[in-house]
């Protein structure tokens, strides 16, 4: 089953006909189509749809109908690009559940391609893409082992322009952080797991530091996925920005 990210849907054609001519062409008996249309319509919320042309349904339902085309007929692999663009939270969770009531037999094998980063739960393998050259590959959990290592600090100051005396405070207190980002009123750092250890004397540091600088709040959490993204793009930017400053400047000498 293959749902491409471009929509292959004929627009004069409602919900009901494509999926059963899909059917067909799977060569489906006509009850078990039937059966099996419903079934996929309910858990897609796509009943109230069955009846509509496909150029008057909205992006989000049109992926719906796409991605119940790719799975009629049991396939036991399925190739799906950026399924869930176009639909809205709970259009994702009914697509999520879906997945992974269909992946529950260990004979399927799929493929998904996705900026969604919620959908890597249920993956058995992750691989990141930056600028189309593959940055890493492996099981969710050694992703996190491998990049997951240090601490997540955000802090949200209600004094701008304290942010330089805040800093050197923050290096003072986890001499090895490095910070992420800065905007007027948010800093964001990347710590060292074993610079925040044990976290009971990071939290009394931050609570002190609060006081003292009258921050609004603070977050101190290991990386989450997202977190680990970022950091794996950011990394792979500035590594190729590295690159192309290093290669931009030819040297020649000067001509007498």
């Amino acid at each position: 089953g293959c749902c491409p990210q471009q929509d292959p849907l004929w627009p004069d054609l409602t919900v009901l006909q494509h999926l059963e001519a899909f059917a067909a062409v799977r060569g489906m008996r006509e009850e078990d189509a039937a059966l099996t249309i419903s079934c996929i319509a309910k858990a897609l919320d796509l009943m109230k749809h069955l009846r509509t042309p496909a150029r008057r349904l909205s992006a989000g339902e049109a992926r719906k109908v796409c991605f119940a085309l790719s799975i009629l007929g049991d396939p036991t692999v399925m190739l799906w690009d950026e399924p869930s663009v176009g639909m809205d939270p709970k259009g994702r969770r009914h697509m999520w559940k879906v997945i992974q009531t269909s992946m529950k037999s260990k004979e399927r094998a799929a493929v998904l391609s996705t900026q969604s980063l919620e959908a890597a739960a249920m993956c058995d393998r992750v691989a990141i893409l930056v600028s189309g050259r593959l940055r890493y590959i492996g099981s969710p959990e050694d992703l996190k082992r491998k990049f997951g290592t240090s601490y997540h600090l955000e802090i949200k100051m209600s004094d701008p322009e304290k942010s330089d005396a805040l800093h050197a405070e923050i290096l003072n207190l986890f001499p090895f952080a490095a910070r992420q980002e800065r905007t007027s009123s948010l800093l964001i750092y990347k710590i060292p797991m074993a610079d925040a250890l044990p976290l009971s004397r990071s939290f009394s540091k931050l609570e002190a530091a609060k006081q003292n600088f009258r921050l609004e709040e603070y977050s101190l959490s290991l990386n989450t996925l997202q977190q680990v993204f970022v950091d794996i793009t950011r990394d792979a930017e500035e590594h190729d920005l590295d690159a192309a400053s290093n290669g931009a400047v030819e040297q020649r000498p000067l001509q007498p």
